[in-house]
């Protein structure tokens, strides 16, 4: 099982240097006081925009403080098209407050700067290709502005794995490499109000923390989506990982929507022992519907430790688009929560998977870092994993709104 090549582009390091301004003779912002921004352009890809701090120091030395970009991933056939030419990548300083007023932008342009990058060497070993201060104007006589940024590249290989189909088709799982595609897992849905097939039957006694009850109120209303569940087979029909969902996809009372003060819950199993009674935690989903205008799906993952309930550690949450979809990653450099990012123990890149709007055909891509996969197995888990974030987009469903049949096995076989 051999990853595909992928390049990770950092910028990072950056911070903004003034020139000292006259004090104006009436009142008025000062440059020192006023926040500033940089936007960061790299062809065909969507800009990204960064704070910056301003440093006092002088001469060449380092800012006293710093902050980063998301950065740019660059797939294998991204870095094809890139190969043997020079990569230009742009940076716009402003100041002002980032966004637009009145459908004008709010900052002032302060000047530009760009890297040229030869990727080529990159996907092999870290390349650096500016790491320092830059000027943001052109005219030698005048005192300009100056820009700090390190801009960097590093291999970051990854398995790619694809849905053959909807994860409540129970469809084959391929591996992707350029244009081969091999089947390397199965998957087997299925729907069950009663019971959670994959759980061990003392599971619930043992571990009642990870499974929030229910009251009597919200049994009655029968409302709830539950019990559904995913295997996931490698080739030789073996199970190697499991999804349960362990806390049912309820609407809060008074409305139609699961709301996150009382969110959906799924359980990431693997194998522990010869039998599926005797499987393991490994990790905890939880899902809920956003409300207000964003109508965005929420998500928090978390990694089940051997403490109790009350000490998993949280790793991601997410919150994406139900028209437009998205993609769910676990990304410490691409995270935005900076309290849950100093909290979680993961380095780089761990995985991504993409999530299709309400209502359309979704077969989840899953991306997965080499350096988090040593067997299958481990592979099985993102998986599985890719496979209730998917489906919790139909779990989280309006429920003032029908699921497909797929979804709805038990429904169907109450009513015959």
């Amino acid at each position: 099982m051999d990853p595909c090549p992928f390049v990770r582009l950092i910028v990072e390091s950056l911070a903004l240097k003034l020139p000292q301004a006259t004090k104006p003779a009436c009142s008025g912002v000062y440059p020192t006081t006023t926040p500033c921004f940089c936007k960061i352009r790299l062809k065909n890809f969507p800009s990204q925009t960064a704070l910056l701090n301003l440093s006092n120091r002088s001469g060449d030395s380092s800012p006293e403080s710093s902050t980063s970009a998301a950065g740019f991933h660059l797939d294998a056939l991204t870095l094809r098209r890139l190969a043997d030419k020079p990569v230009m990548l742009r940076i716009e300083v402003y100041t002002g407050r980032m966004g637009r007023t009145c459908g004008v932008s709010s900052g002032k342009l302060v000047g530009r700067v760009q890297v040229t990058m030869d990727l080529g060497v990159s996907q092999t070993r870290p390349s650096v290709f500016q790491n320092g201060w830059m000027k943001l104007g052109n005219e030698p006589d005048k005192p300009t502005a100056k820009l700090h940024l390190t801009v960097r590249a590093e291999p970051d290989p990854r398995f790619v794995f694809q849905f053959g189909g909807e994860p409540e088709c129970s469809p084959v799982v391929f591996q992707i490499q350029g244009n081969i595609r091999q089947p390397v897992f199965s998957c087997k849905f299925s729907a069950d109000r009663s019971r959670s097939r994959s759980l061990p039957p003392d599971f619930t006694n043992k571990n009642r923390g990870w499974m929030r009850t229910l009251s009597g109120e919200r049994e009655r209303q029968g409302r709830g989506r539950k019990g559904w569940v995913v295997m996931i087979y490698d080739l030789s029909g073996s199970p190697v990982a499991a999804a349960s969902m362990v806390t049912p996809f309820v609407p809060s009372p008074g409305s139609d929507r699961v709301s996150r003060s009382n969110p959906g819950a799924w359980l990431i199993l693997r194998p522990h022992g010869f039998s599926v009674s005797s499987w393991k935690p490994w990790g905890r989903l939880e899902a809920w519907r956003e409300r207000g205008p964003i109508n965005g799906l929420g998500y928090k993952f978390e990694l089940v430790t051997e403490n109790g309930p009350n000490n998993g550690i949280p790793i991601a949450e997410v919150t994406m688009s139900v028209k437009k979809g998205g993609q769910f990653c676990i990304d410490r450099r691409a995270s935005r929560d900076s309290a849950l990012s100093l909290r979680s123990p993961v380095k780089g890149f761990v995985m991504g998977s993409t999530v299709e709007g309400e209502g359309k055909v979704s077969k989840p891509v899953v991306q997965v870092g080499m350096q988090h996969v040593t067997c299958m197995a481990d592979a099985a888990l993102f998986i599985a994993l890719s496979a209730a974030i998917d489906l919790s987009m139909d779990a989280c469903r309006l429920f003032s709104r029908k699921l497909r049949k797929e979804l709805c096995h038990d429904e169907q076989d109450s009513s015959s």
